[in-house]
């Protein structure tokens, strides 16, 4: 059965709906062709995702200084979605029972996107106290920010603090509120045999992502210096008080605390020098993923990106090495191969994990 990739605009994403679907991709692209039309940009990698069973989900993010505010964004855009994805399904006749366990989600990130997915799998290790929660941030405040005056630091630690908590109380209403829709929606479905469908019968382990697999395109962990260009021009805003929020610094201290990252792939470019020094901190000082959880493949930065013509690929070189226009297969070969073997196995420990 050929079953077209098709996108419908639901709550503030864009989703594809596979009639069986044996589990949902949420996917972040980089800047730009993540925010604008990414259904364009990546759309063969799509096509292809798609093609292997699953439902994708593609996530928009608006330009930022606080990836803190836009990580919370996605997770919360999660809740709203799930049972939209049970009420469509229905509609549209399709099978939904995937929907109704948050670890058949899973994520795909590119560039920056993976940042914003990297927090949220750091996030699901935060105390839950709010003490110790407070003790945990003034550690990592201590730890990234040594030269701040003891002023600063206890600022920014309360402002840390605050978002932090403030998303934690969002996101418990927003599960809540999802696990009643979902059971109202399953227990409307006239064809269902069984008895009431309960909110404790839909699974979600954790607030944020603890459970779902996430593979990395090409992650990119930088802060101002890489956005604003000349580097003195940079370094004067930083010395005014603005930088992104998490610094690359703090970003990858939350990453190290929280100890987990074990559904976690990596995909890097050998000629990709925007992702290099993320990728080599992956790979050398956090040692994630391991290596049968990692590929290196030809391009740059924006190999991920492609559109489909027929039986050809228009691509987005940033390298000499990859053609304009190539075909599905030889394309397909050089990466969307890599991805696919990548997300089964990542499906396959998720299922070891779960035993």
């Amino acid at each position: 059965m050929d079953i077209k990739l098709r996108f419908q605009p639901i709550s503030f994403s864009w989703v594809a709906l596979h009639p069986k679907p044996k589990g949902v991709i949420q996917f972040v692209g980089g800047a730009f062709f993540g925010t604008f039309a990414p259904m364009l940009f990546y759309r063969y990698l799509l096509e292809c995702l798609f093609k292997q069973g699953y439902t994708i989900i593609l996530l928009p993010f608006k330009f930022t200084f606080d990836h803190y505010l836009e990580a919370g964004f996605l997770i919360k855009e999660q809740y709203r979605l799930m049972p939209e994805l049970v009420r469509m399904a229905q509609r549209e006749g399709h099978e939904y029972e995937t929907y109704l366990d948050d670890s058949n989600f899973s994520w795909i990130g590119h560039s920056i996107g993976c940042k914003y997915i990297a927090l949220l799998e750091a996030f699901s290790a935060l105390p839950t106290k709010p003490d110790e929660l407070k003790k945990f941030i003034q550690e990592l405040v201590e730890k990234t920010s040594p030269n701040l005056s003891s002023q600063q630091k206890a600022k920014k630690v309360e402002g840390i603090f605050n978002d932090i908590e403030n998303l934690i109380h969002e996101l418990k209403d927003k599960t809540h509120n999802a696990k009643q829709l979902v059971s109202y929606y399953v227990n409307k479905d006239a064809t269902r045999n069984q008895g009431d469908f309960t909110e404790s019968e839909v699974k979600i382990e954790s607030i944020f992502i603890k459970s779902q697999p996430s593979l990395f395109l090409a992650p990119v962990n930088t802060g101002l210096e890489s956005a604003i260009k000349p580097k003195v021009l940079a370094d004067f805003i930083i010395r005014l008080g603005l930088n992104v929020r998490p610094t690359p610094q703090e970003t990858y201290a939350l990453i190290e605390k929280s100890d987990l990252f074990n559904l976690l792939g990596l995909i890097s470019f050998s000629l990709d020098n925007i992702g290099k020094s993320t990728r080599e901190w992956f790979i050398n000082t956090f040692k994630k993923p391991p290596q049968d959880f990692r590929a290196v493949v030809k391009g740059g930065h924006l190999r991920p990106l492609g559109l489909r013509i027929d039986n050809l690929v228009l691509n987005f070189p940033d390298t000499f090495s990859i053609p304009l226009i190539e075909s599905t297969n030889r394309r397909k070969a050089e990466f969307e191969v890599y991805v696919l073997q990548l997300v089964n196995y990542l499906e396959q420990k998720r299922h070891e994990l779960k035993k």
